[in-house]
């Protein structure tokens, strides 16, 4: 297979091609905000913030389980071909990234009419206003991680479509990354309870910041190695496939056990975790299982979770490894940030934890 194609060549933006992604875009949005609307789920409520807690409507699951069998029929039949999202990729971009700012701009004018002193407007606009802005009854901040995830899983999956398309059949290297990518997104949404809790919802505003990255950084960002592999020669052998799966259950189980463990502790302080009562500190800060290993191990496993996405890619180039590379600062800055908070709300009991788990995010080493 001859090398990577560019990611945003030039030949693909015209008037015409813009249109088509716009249209593609809102529709996308469109649809998923509807769904989130109308379609039946769990409800649950959110910690107390700022004297409010937020409620929730859980059916993030069932809209990409449904976006997921629609596009795989359209595929099959031949209705719609999900190709289409590789060439307009460069497209895409560019009205996505207008939709996000545009959207930073409503959420800030609208947060400003609501607040008697506001930020001012470059803090207002880039980290935003209102914590939990809802409209019509839906959470404007846990919605937008759907069209972000789902939009990922499409384009991964439009990359192994386009391969199958061009070479008749799919290298090893890309069916591995679309099993590990597409299980990695379904269970974000099997798991979408326990983001009420996380960093994100409970203490970022919702702006600028986090809308770019909603909208804008994972779907195109974070597809990456999957973009790359499209065209990429298929030379991962049996063995590295093996290792590359073991890596990627070893995150998994550090990633998502150490949030599981967290979210159980916070709903029930005597649960059990590794067979044995759950120790904490003056129970409200979680010391056993993973937590008792590290402070921040969540975010060390989902490092290697993303580096056994980018091994897939081989050693031939540096390009997909930005991925991992960026993830790795933005989780350290994030565990600095959380550590700082965490010790002006806990005050001495956070020197008695961190006393207690000396590590942050590799035992024994940091």
């Amino acid at each position: 297979m001859p090398g990577a194609e560019p990611l945003f060549p030039l030949s693909a933006l015209s008037g015409e091609t813009l249109l088509e992604a716009a249209v593609m875009m809102l529709a996308f949005v469109g649809v998923l905000f509807l769904g989130s609307m109308l379609l039946p789920g769990s409800r649950v409520t959110g910690p107390e913030v700022e004297g409010q807690a937020s409620t929730y409507t859980l059916n993030g699951l069932a809209l990409f389980l449904m976006t997921a069998i629609v596009s795989c029929l359209a595929q099959v039949s031949g209705l719609f071909s999900l190709s289409v999202l590789h060439t307009h990729f460069a497209a895409l971009f560019v009205v996505t990234n207008v939709f996000a700012f545009a959207l930073s701009g409503w959420l800030y004018w609208r947060g400003v009419r609501a607040r008697d002193a506001p930020p001012g407007p470059w803090r207002g606009y880039f980290f935003g206003v209102e914590l939990n802005p809802v409209w019509f009854g839906v959470d404007l901040k846990l919605f937008s991680y759907r069209p972000s995830l789902i939009a990922l899983a499409l384009f991964n999956a439009s990359f192994a479509v386009v391969q199958y398309e061009t070479y008749g059949g799919l290298t090893l290297a890309m069916a591995l990354y679309q099993i590990f990518t597409f299980f990695y997104v379904l269970n974000y949404f099997q798991f979408e309870y326990g983001m009420t809790h996380t960093w994100d919802i409970v203490s970022e505003r919702f702006g600028w910041m986090l809308i770019w990255g909603d909208y804008v950084l994972v779907p195109f960002f974070y597809c990456l190695a999957g973009w790359w592999l499209v065209h990429a020669p298929g030379t991962l052998s049996p063995i590295a496939a093996v290792a590359l799966v073991l890596l990627f259950a070893f995150g998994f189980w550090i990633f998502r056990g150490a949030n599981e463990q967290k979210h159980r502790f916070k709903r029930d302080p005597h649960v059990m975790i590794w067979g044995q009562p759950a120790q904490s500190l003056d129970g409200r800060l979680l010391v056993s299982g993973f937590w008792g290993i590290g402070r921040h191990l969540n975010y060390t496993g989902e490092i290697c979770v993303y580096l056994a996405f980018t091994l897939t890619t081989g050693f031939e180039s540096w390009v997909p490894y930005l991925l991992p590379a960026w993830l790795a600062g933005l989780l350290w800055h994030r565990s600095r940030r959380d550590e700082h908070r965490c010790r002006a709300k806990y005050g001495e009991l956070w020197e008695r934890y961190t006393q207690r788990v000396r590590y942050s995010m590799c035992p024994f080493v940091y």
